[in-house]
């Protein structure tokens, strides 16, 4: 900061106004005032004083500080001038710049500050409130799953690939063997037929059965397969269950018509099965191996992701014992009744 001169009033009866020359002005008894941070060669000091023309003073003190008198003044009526400087009372305007540093004084706020802080305020509130809507969606969500007993199954997204069992799919199947009456066993199998269950291979999601007569001239094999399908990436369409099933339920039929190249298998007789799942057919086959002849006839159904294989095996000729005659509408009835329970067991 640059230097400042004061100029204080000039005593009564100066060379600038007449007076009494024992007037003593109101001023003159104020108590002393000294710098607050003299600076080497200031006031007192003697070298650090500079006189300027006209009898004024230049002290050198920092803006803020300076002598209260003019140097033609009488030492007794100026303490300032004649006092030590350890006796000297500095008027609290008089401090120094950093006052409030040197009393600990917290500075004061930047522009602004105020503002920032409700902005911090309001930015809390909000996190607040997300933060309980949150925990409140959570809760109704748990609620919810609670309530219907687990998860719902998975939304179909057109053009998505399936994953999960979808709403009327089986995920397992009941028992081949108890699905068909008793009465429907005896009606199409008489005698004492030997029943044996296979063990499965795909767990809860399938089953198998076979009845067995063999009572010369009589020998009548049925065997029963149920399978539920499973989602799988392999699989036409969007790959749930339902198509793998529709896949195998197609594939059976395809080589029912037209039976792969090498194969000892004939060409089947097909027909459509209306009112029976969601779709089905039978068919009707003669086997001929090694002298041996066996009339077959099977009926395929598929419900959902259920496919259910019905076969009645009855030997027409053999190449030891007698055996025969078979009646091929007889096998097929009984391979339509087989498949009918099985697939009624399902629903």
């Amino acid at each position: 900061m640059p230097e400042q001169e004061y100029l204080p009033p000039r005593l009564a009866g100066g060379p600038d106004r007449p007076g009494p020359p024992d007037e003593v002005p109101p001023w003159a008894n104020l108590s002393p005032v000294g710098p607050a941070r003299p600076r080497p060669g200031g006031p007192g000091d003697g070298p650090g004083e500079a006189a300027r023309p006209g009898g004024r003073v230049s002290a050198g003190f920092p803006m803020g500080s300076w002598p209260t008198a003019d140097p033609a003044t009488p030492p007794d009526a100026v303490p300032f001038a004649a006092g030590p400087r350890q006796h000297e009372r500095v008027p609290p305007w008089a401090g120094p710049d950093s006052a409030d540093e040197e009393a600990g004084v917290s500075p004061p706020r930047a522009p602004g500050g105020r503002a920032a802080r409700a902005v911090a305020r309001r930015r809390r509130r909000w996190l607040v409130l997300l933060a309980g809507l949150v925990a409140a969606a959570g809760a109704a969500t748990a609620v919810v799953l609670l309530t219907a007993g687990g998860p719902a199954p998975a939304p179909v997204v057109p053009g998505a690939l399936i994953t999960t069992f979808q709403p009327g799919e089986l995920q397992q199947v009941p028992d081949a063997c108890r699905s068909v009456p008793a009465a429907t066993v005896q009606l199409y199998l008489p005698g004492q037929a030997k029943v044996a269950s296979p063990l499965p291979v795909d767990g809860a999601a399938g089953s198998a059965c076979d009845w067995t007569i063999d009572q010369a001239p009589v020998y009548r094999l049925f065997q029963l397969n149920v399978l539920a399908y499973a989602p799988s990436g392999l699989a036409s369409g969007n790959g749930s269950a339902t198509f793998a099933a529709t896949d195998a339920y197609d594939s059976a039929l395809a080589e029912m018509q037209n039976p792969p190249e090498h194969s000892a298998d004939p060409r089947a007789t097909v027909a459509v099965v209306g009112g029976l799942g969601n779709e089905a057919f039978s068919a009707q086959q003669v086997f001929r191996r090694g002298g041996a002849v066996t009339d077959v006839a099977t009926v395929v159904v598929r419900y959902h992701n259920v496919v259910v294989t019905a076969t009645m095996n009855g030997l027409q000729h053999a190449n030891r014992g007698t055996y025969g005659p078979v009646s091929m509408s007889q096998l097929a009835s009984a391979a339509l009744a087989f498949a009918q329970a099985a697939e009624a067991a399902l629903h």
